[in-house]
């Protein structure tokens, strides 16, 4: 049911977005490529925000064959596909799924087409709007499902507001730097965690799918303490992987996260436990445009031999106890209940 399910997501998802260039390359056929590029970001995935909202919806009562499911399934894709474009333009990265991001995509068309100006410059410009575009067209997606709950709709609108307060936070953190008391840092990290990507990952897509099948609010609050531990495991397990994953893997470099400049859970428990001198070398050299190789296997060495990494594997572990304890409480039937464990394994039991 789940390879079904995502099918259809992919399938209508490639046909709206097919429209969409048609409709753009009346305007100019130049203008297509806007809608090309979120087209092929968005293609393939493991598609596991609009699952969640499926299982919470088959959870709730509603029927596996409902379109307003997979409509729902088609919003949180271009949603999630707006995050990640403007996410790369913040962070800077080059690439994206082992290809290169959109900013870089666009940069790369302005060198093969020969314009005039900063390639870099137009890069980030077209991917602001490329972003745009994709968030706005989420909404239009989101606003043609049939009989839309107030329910439903006040977490579709509370889950855009958290993304960008988390995204901002995430911001704040970098670029406030050692100005922030590196005993609060882990408290932050988890609040940025929070707010920027598991609210939206897990505990958003499964409530929306379970408020559109009219969930009363005791199996929405299950739903909840299942979910929003889970998205906080996951996103924890997203940073391990971004400094130790395998690049062939994980399609990023090696220590990206290093490069970025992000200030994750892993980054500030290291600050909470190494020592002064290793602890001046993150705080200085953390995102540094000149950052070597060297370098960044000497954060990550610090990272391991400091403890931090252990400290962020036991929050992983705790967290996915936690929303495994939660699991085991939500009273529906079998089926969608053998979906939310298929979930759970596939979040926590991950390379990339």
């Amino acid at each position: 049911m789940s390879r079904t399910y995502t099918d259809a997501v992919a399938n209508r998802l490639e046909d709206f977005l097919s429209s969409k260039s048609e409709e753009v390359a009346q305007i100019t056929s130049s203008a297509a490529e806007i809608v090309n590029s979120i087209q092929d970001l968005t293609r393939g995935g493991k598609r596991l925000r609009p699952l969640f909202a499926y299982w919470g919806f088959l959870g709730a009562g509603g029927h596996p064959e409902d379109e307003n499911i997979v409509h729902l399934g088609v919003a949180l894709e271009l949603f999630q596909g707006a995050a990640l474009i403007h996410d790369d333009i913040i962070d800077n990265s080059d690439t994206r799924r082992g290809k290169p991001s959109v900013h870089k995509r666009f940069e790369a068309q302005h060198s093969s087409l020969g314009l005039a100006g900063d390639a870099a410059q137009y890069g980030v410009a077209s991917a602001i709007l490329t972003g745009d575009l994709c968030l706005s067209l989420s909404e239009e997606v989101f606003a043609d499902i049939d009989c839309l709950t107030p329910g439903t709709r006040a977490i579709f609108n509370k889950m855009r507001l958290q993304v960008m307060a988390g995204q901002y936070l995430d911001v704040l953190e970098e670029s406030a730097g050692s100005a922030y008391d590196p005993a609060e840092a882990v408290k932050r990290a988890r609040t940025i965690v929070r707010y920027k990507s598991a609210k939206y990952s897990t505990e958003n897509p499964f409530l929306l799918g379970g408020a559109l099948a009219n969930a009363n609010d005791e199996l929405l609050e299950s739903y909840s303490a299942f979910a929003l531990p889970l998205g906080e495991a996951f996103q924890l397990r997203d940073d391990v992987l971004g400094v130790f994953g395998d690049p062939s893997v994980t399609g990023k470099p090696a220590g990206d996260d290093l490069r970025e400049g992000k200030r994750t859970e892993l980054i500030a428990h290291a600050l909470a436990l190494t020592v002064p001198e290793d602890r001046e070398f993150i705080q200085t050299r953390l995102g540094a445009n000149s950052l070597s190789d060297m370098e960044v296997a000497k954060m990550s060495k610090i990272l391991q031999e400091s403890g931090a990494l252990s400290e962020t594997e036991s929050s992983i572990s705790d967290l996915t106890k936690q929303s495994l304890a939660a699991l085991a409480r939500i009273d529906v039937a079998p089926l969608p209940l053998a979906g939310m464990h298929y979930l759970s394994d596939a979040v926590t039991k991950r390379s990339k």
